[in-house]
């Protein structure tokens, strides 16, 4: 990965407005002639057979941002998943998170939240709403699901703490032009299951049949490298391991490939440890 092209552009407010408008257009254009089967169907009544289930924090301290960002953020939450919960992917249909959830807008109860920009963050409605695309990726990652469409994060903005994930295993979003999109090349039906509790965001695959595989995500090659601007450049590898029902390895599949800038010093939250 050459880092130039990870350069950080000066762009006035004009030539981001400008651009976001021909990328959102771009994408309802998208939805409309892409010939895609979009997942549309939703039932309460789940799916009997749980493939992959994982859970995050919804109240995270981070320094220096105000923890209103993150109450907020729950709220945001609330509101989107009940756009996405018990969603069914039947086979040959894709799943386009923004597609289902739709713009985030004051009349719908979004509120303002944390949204990451060039690098640092600021409020915006229906700030927050990265946490549930992360999952979704992850979750999706530990099936035989298969990702058409994700994006990965530009800045590296907070410190490892506490992380229980590889770096760049999320999947970053905005309305509607960063999407996340996912394809059931399978013959069974899948079924997306959301919910919240007092503590965590929720979410699990389930399908209409019992597992035959499981997966093991790791990384390789991660590493950091000063960049000829200044600061910089997190690398890394994501792979996954796949495993039948015998415990048996039967594929090592590279997923994907993630470079970001980083925002704070790489022994930052070493030299804390060690106060």
């Amino acid at each position: 990965m050459n880092d130039i092209s990870l350069r950080p552009k000066a762009r006035s407010q004009f030539r981001i407005q400008v651009g976001k408008t021909y990328y959102m257009t771009k994408r309802y254009l998208e939805w409309m002639f892409d010939n895609k089967r979009y997942a549309k169907e939703k039932t309460e009544e789940l799916l009997p057979h749980i493939l992959f289930k994982h859970e995050t924090i919804l109240l995270r301290e981070l320094k220096g941002v105000d923890m209103w960002y993150q109450h907020n953020k729950t709220k945001n939450l609330k509101i989107a998943i009940k756009q996405l919960n018990g969603i069914v992917v039947k086979p040959g249909e894709t799943f386009s998170y923004w597609k289902l959830i739709g713009k985030p807008t004051k009349r719908k109860g979004y509120v303002d939240g944390m949204v990451l920009f060039y690098g640092t963050y600021k409020k915006g409605i229906g700030g927050g709403l990265c946490q549930l695309s992360n999952l979704i990726y992850w979750t999706t990652l530990h099936t035989p699901l298969t990702i058409m469409e994700r994006y990965r994060h530009s800045y590296d903005v907070f410190p490892d703490s506490k992380r229980t994930q590889p770096f760049g295993s999320g999947a970053t979003c905005a309305y509607n032009y960063l999407d996340l999109q996912i394809k059931n090349n399978t013959e069974n039906d899948y079924q997306l299951h959301l919910y919240l509790t007092d503590t965590h965001l929720v979410g699990e695959w389930r399908c209409s049949n019992p597992k035959l595989y499981s997966y093991l995500v790791y990384e390789k090659e991660h590493f950091i490298t000063p960049a000829f601007w200044g600061g910089y450049v997190r690398h890394n590898k994501i792979y996954r391991k796949v495993f039948n029902n015998s415990k048996q390895l039967i594929n090592d599949e590279f997923v994907t490939e993630n470079h970001a800038i980083m925002m704070y010093e790489p022994l930052l939250e070493t030299k804390e440890e060690n106060l």
